[in-house]
């Protein structure tokens, strides 16, 4: 059974989508998982119709939430993607959870994607109600942002964005950058060879994956912030919780494999594991089954043992 709810944020309310187990009974007390989803997704997307359902299938309550600014979340302008904001999102959907009776608050996990699962690290380490993390394939967003994916060196692209905040403050149309080619054959014909970028372009802009409002946009102007905010900050001291950090065998240049590595080394979690799926790429971990249930065979006991 799935469940369409909204949830309070600042000024604002968080669309979501609620999935509950079968023979869900509302006097009973159950687990809950918070889904997040990759960057320029949905909750209809990987983390709400793969992991998510999966996961309310295995017994638990799943809450697959749509950021701030994008999806069917609120917030204005549409597609900003602050790191801020996302760690604040799963904070009120925590929150949420525990106006819930059937939730069980003492056994709160949360699970995400790419993007996602980075934030989900971070949100961690300061959200003490977070029991347990699983990342999925996830990529330090800060970091990816400083190595160029906005455009140029960390102060071309603060430079730039500082130029277009002005022209926007004065009244010029906002510039919303879509982060993908608009297909395989335009990025192919353009020169691009890169797996992660290829298979996103295939994921995001074909019937594969693509949903309305997985719009795979970024506000430019609000992109400042991400360069100075690194998802693996005092993880040496914060993170304690136990975690899961699948990664795919094929390295890409979004840097999931590198990131897996890194925060499985740096976390304090006295229970920490890194699963390398073989054979297996960044997108293949978002929806092909043959990586989802090699990922699935470890996730779902991590939760049983960590909730």
């Amino acid at each position: 059974m799935t469940q369409s709810i909204k949830f309070k944020n600042r000024a604002w309310e968080n669309a979501a989508l609620l999935l509950l187990p079968d023979n869900f009974d509302e006097k009973q007390k159950y687990p809950a998982i918070i889904s997040v989803h990759p960057i320029g997704s949905c909750k209809e997307q990987t983390s709400g119709n793969v992991y998510g359902k999966a996961l309310a299938e295995a017994g638990y309550i799943v809450l697959a939430i749509d950021a701030s600014f994008q999806g069917e979340s609120g917030g204005s302008p549409r597609f900003i993607e602050d790191p801020y904001e996302r760690i604040e999102d799963i904070r009120c959907a925590a929150d949420y959870l525990m106006t819930l009776p059937y939730i069980d608050e003492d056994r709160i996990g949360i699970l995400g994607v790419c993007g996602g699962g980075a934030y989900s690290l971070n949100a961690a380490m300061t959200e003490r109600r977070i029991k347990a993390v699983v990342s999925i394939t996830g990529v330090n967003f800060g970091r990816l942002t400083r190595e160029g994916f906005a455009g140029g060196t960390p102060i071309e692209t603060l430079d730039a964005i500082a130029k277009q905040r002005t022209a926007e403050a004065r009244g010029s149309e906002l510039l919303v950058n879509d982060l993908l080619p608009a297909s395989v054959e335009i990025a192919q014909k353009n020169g691009i060879t890169d797996i992660d970028v290829l298979e996103a372009t295939e994921y995001y802009k074909t019937p594969r994956g693509q949903k309305p409002n997985g719009a795979t946009s970024a506000m430019f102007s609000r992109l400042g912030v991400a360069i100075g905010w690194d998802a693996f900050f005092m993880a040496e001291e914060l993170l304690t919780q136990p975690i899961l950090v699948v990664i795919g065998e094929k390295p890409g240049a979004f840097g999931a494999y590198r990131d897996g590595f890194e925060i499985v080394r740096r976390a304090a979690s006295a229970k920490k594991e890194l699963l390398v799926v073989k054979g297996q790429s960044h997108y293949d971990l978002y929806d092909k089954p043959e990586a989802v249930s090699q990922a699935l065979e470890k996730v779902i006991p991590f939760f049983k043992e960590n909730l």
